[in-house]
């Protein structure tokens, strides 16, 4: 087939408010989910208003972190939290970023893919809606980033399902984070730039609002670019202070990074509200002892670290802006979306890219879980928002691999776009291409994403067999047609003109994972034993207590040890009285030591 081709055709949080009861409604809510690289956070559209979700914890936020117990128990959020100081080995953190990937992260004795790690945060989520709504949860939205690829987009589907959830759209979240912008501001006619800089992905998104309507022009980002990497610039200055190796994921002192890298995380969100910051350096035991080496870093020198990272942020902008035909000066608002957007040197740099101050009125942690909210209210047509329509596009270019006649050879791998990025979707566009050879009889379509010349450095996302094909002469027209939905499914259809039209639905599958594999992979997760949530604020504490342990001086840490001991006994013995009065000693053993779990230091 050749490419002879010609087109044929803020702070104030909305959601801190009651919840509603759902059990006798009658009715089940769908749930907006923003499953995040860092944290995850459910909410649900009631009253006219997005509203978030409680933890089982209290709060909103839940740590997307898995671990593995010593007995084998899966934990999720906090609890796996405690774990990622005290057993690094034994958790697993980001994982979000390798969505769609043919990887395989351990934990422990255990293996686990990252949409099956995904999927343990998801039902958590789904868990704790059940629990506060009084009614089974069974529908949701899911945000993912504006960037994520198809494979990732499968993928994360794949983890709602496996969570036994019913994925009715997902949406992309510098998207959702304007639904709640624009659902409080749909008189005014603006054109708006969200930045979304989450824990691991970077995302700009450029687009208008104009009488009830959120027209997406355009989105760019970076799927390997977060607050964590600001995080490890930092660890990499320590660790180079006192002359350890920068490469982090090679060091055998896991405990110790672990540990360092908890610091600069504080250190990194102090320097959000303070001039410097001081970082405790664990010893080569991971232990900081009664008097341990600090390292001091301002924000001077945390804007020197950094400017790798904001130059790499510069490009997407500039792409996206290009892509919509604007220009900075026509930008009216600059939208600031996740915790990373609260860094100074992160909010000096939008401010003088664009020459205007950024807008942060509502928390930029939840605004994107409030707005996947607004868009499950758009999909049951409540009335709160039936003045409202909501446009997007798609991010990626796609199309096929085509052969080209270079110096008199036919040479193959070439790519041939046919629906190009930020196309606004539902979308249906037809190509025409031809044949390479006389009486061809049959033709593989292979399509691929991405923007690249060549199809090695883009993403397969499947292939259509077209056999038999009517005889005809080389040349003769090939027609393809791409028709791609809001939910991110691909119909491609194929036919030679008086021939029979092939077509196939390319549902992105998850790259590595075959639908036997799929199949075997929901069975694993169902089987597996994952931690009651009564017992998991137990869990938390013994976590807790145990990291206090490494803390304290020598002549304190007998003591806690002991009613540690005896707590972790009576949890494996399940008797009701031994239990509650191993846990009144080892709280009191904590608050005679100055210690709080409920606290900063939880």
């Amino acid at each position: 087939m050749s490419d002879t081709s010609r087109d044929a055709f803020g702070h104030d949080s909305p959601g801190s408010g009651d919840l509603h009861d759902w059990g006798d409604s009658g009715t089940t809510p769908c749930i907006g989910i923003d499953l995040g690289t860092t944290h995850s956070l459910a909410s649900y559209f009631v009253d006219g208003q997005p509203k978030l979700i409680p933890t089982a914890h209290g709060g909103f936020l839940t740590p997307s972190v898995v671990g593995v117990l010593p007995g084998g128990e899966i934990v999720v959020g906090q609890t796996a939290k405690e774990l990622r100081v005290t057993d690094p080995e034994s958790c697993a953190w980001c994982f979000k970023r390798f969505m769609g990937q043919d990887r395989r992260i351990a934990l422990g004795k255990k293996e686990f893919t990252p949409h099956e790690l995904s999927s343990l945060v998801l039902r958590s989520l789904k868990n704790d809606a059940t629990a506060a709504l009084g009614v089974e949860v069974t529908d949701a939205v899911i945000t993912v980033p504006a960037y994520f690829n198809d494979h990732a987009r499968q993928a994360t589907r794949l983890a709602g399902e496996m969570a036994g959830l019913n994925v009715r759209r997902m949406i992309n979240e510098p998207t959702a984070a304007a639904l709640v912008y624009g659902f409080h501001q749909r008189d005014e006619e603006k054109n708006l730039v969200v930045i979304d800089l989450g824990g691991g992905t970077f995302d700009v998104t450029v687009m208008e609002v104009f009488e009830g309507t959120l027209e997406i022009r355009s989105s760019a980002g970076e799927s390997m670019l977060g607050g964590e990497d600001f995080t490890d610039r930092i660890v990499s200055e320590v660790l180079s202070a006192e002359n350890a190796r920068l490469e982090i994921a090679e060091l055998n002192d896991a405990l110790r990074v672990a540990r360092l890298r908890s610091e600069c995380e504080t250190a990194k969100r102090t320097l959000a509200e303070h001039d410097e910051a001081h970082i405790r350096v664990p010893d080569a035991d991971g232990k900081y002892g009664d008097k341990p080496k600090r390292f001091r870093i301002d924000r001077k020198v945390f804007a020197k670290l950094c400017d790798p990272l904001l130059q790499r942020i510069t490009g997407p902008i500039a792409r996206a802006l290009r892509d919509a035909e604007m220009k900075t000066s026509e930008i009216d608002d600059v939208i600031l979306v996740g915790g990373a957007t609260r860094m100074n040197l992160l909010r000096d740099f939008v401010a003088e890219y664009f020459g205007k101050p950024p807008v942060m009125k509502h928390n930029p942690d939840e605004v994107v879980a409030l707005g996947a909210a607004v868009q499950a209210a758009l999909i049951g047509q409540d009335a709160a928002v039936d003045d409202m329509v909501m446009t997007d596009v798609c991010p990626f270019t796609m199309g096929v691999e085509v052969v080209r006649e270079l110096g008199g050879q036919v040479r193959d791998g070439y790519f041939s776009p046919v629906l190009h990025r930020n196309s606004t979707i539902p979308i249906s566009k037809e190509q025409v291409f031809s044949t390479v050879a006389d009486n061809q009889t049959s033709v593989t379509v292979n399509v691929y994403q991405g923007d690249a010349r060549k199809v090695a450095d883009n993403v397969l996302l499947g292939s259509l067999e077209v056999s038999p094909l009517p005889p005809g002469p080389a040349g003769s027209p090939f027609f393809i047609r791409f028709t791609y939905d809001i939910s991110g499914v691909l119909e491609v259809e194929a036919y030679r003109p008086g021939g029979k039209k092939f077509r196939t639905v390319l549902t992105n599958h998850v790259q590595g994972l075959s639908p036997k594999s799929v199949e075997a992979a929901k069975r694993r997760i169902s089987e597996m034993k994952f931690y009651p949530r009564e017992d998991l604020s137990n869990q938390q504490l013994a976590r807790y207590a145990e990291r206090m342990i490494g803390e304290l001086h020598p002549t304190q840490r007998e003591q806690l040890d002991g009613a540690l001991d005896a707590y972790e006994a009576a949890m494996n013995r399940a008797d009701r009285a031994e239990f509650d009065a191993a846990r009144n000693h080892l709280l009191m053993c904590l608050s005679a030591l100055g210690l709080d779990p409920n606290g900063e230091n939880a």
